[in-house]
């Protein structure tokens, strides 16, 4: 965590003082043309701190889905801008893309559709470290493979197989281990746990927790699903629309929700209701 997000206090929104991590400021995002545009978001303001975890929750439509490809600077917003440590993501600046992909990493939905089934574990867990040239050589990296497979609970014996040959939950685990190849900063999870079957989503979040503690990782976890929010992430931002509904820590958004929509969104949830 750095020295500002160590010293910084809650503002009562859900941040924290000093310059965030990750940030959206303004963001608007249109599609179409010729006088046919549609806004996905429209003016969405949202700040990730160092060491933080926040989570980003909204029914289908919401935005969600566009608010994860601007994170991870795989789209351009319309007005407005993206910030990685204070620097507008620039996809032209080929040194500070590198880097803001060796430090943002995502972990997917549905683990079947997000690992190549015609590789390896250990080609898959590679892959990242070979792409952003991360490792002085092959032996390296194979040490790297091995590491974080058992930080996910893998046995060395997993990087020979293939992901067919794993259940819904070690294919996520595995998803989780290529994503911490590299060594990231922060952490992005697109309903990470929504694909899985009930018996295992907990086991899941609670190694997202674990990860998130001993790793010292930002963590940003994009959903539909308040009760994992609730239970991973520290700061809350509802989306509705393509807006910002509310925002706060989230214990206040859960308990004591502003937005007649939130409430709504947690009545849904029976657990949390």
């Amino acid at each position: 965590m750095s020295e500002d997000t160590a010293a910084g206090e809650s503002d009562g929104a859900g941040t924290t003082s000093g310059v965030p991590l990750l940030a959206l400021q303004g963001v608007r995002r249109e599609f179409g043309g010729r006088g046919r545009t549609t806004t996905a978001l429209d003016g969405v303001d949202i700040a990730v701190h160092e060491g933080r975890s926040v989570g980003i929750v909204g029914e289908s439509g919401a935005g969600k889905s566009t608010l994860l490809r601007l994170m991870l600077g795989l789209d351009t917003p319309t007005s407005g801008q993206v910030t990685y440590r204070g620097q507008t993501l620039d996809r032209r600046d080929r040194a500070r893309l590198k880097r803001f992909r060796r430090e943002v990493q995502v972990v997917f939905q549905d683990p079947r559709s997000s690992l190549d089934p015609r590789m390896t574990v250990a080609q898959i867990v590679a892959e990242p470290l070979q792409s952003l040239r991360i490792g002085a050589d092959q032996r390296e990296r194979s040490a790297r493979v091995d590491e974080v497979l058992g930080w996910v609970g893998l046995d060395a014996d997993a990087r020979r197989k293939y992901p067919a040959q794993f259940s819904g939950g070690q294919r996520q685990r595995i998803a989780i281990a290529r994503a911490l190849a590299p060594s990231p900063k922060v952490l992005v999870g697109d309903e990470p746990v929504s694909a899985l079957d009930v018996s295992v989503r907990q086991q899941i979040m609670e190694l997202l927790a674990r990860l998130r503690a001993e790793l010292g990782l930002t963590l940003v976890l994009v959903s539909h699903d308040v009760a994992i929010v609730g239970q991973l992430c520290e700061e809350t931002v509802v989306l509705r629309g393509g807006r910002v509904e509310e925002a706060g820590e989230t214990r206040q958004v859960l308990t004591r929700p502003a937005s007649p929509y939130t409430r709504a969104l947690l009545d849904a949830v029976p657990t949390l209701g």
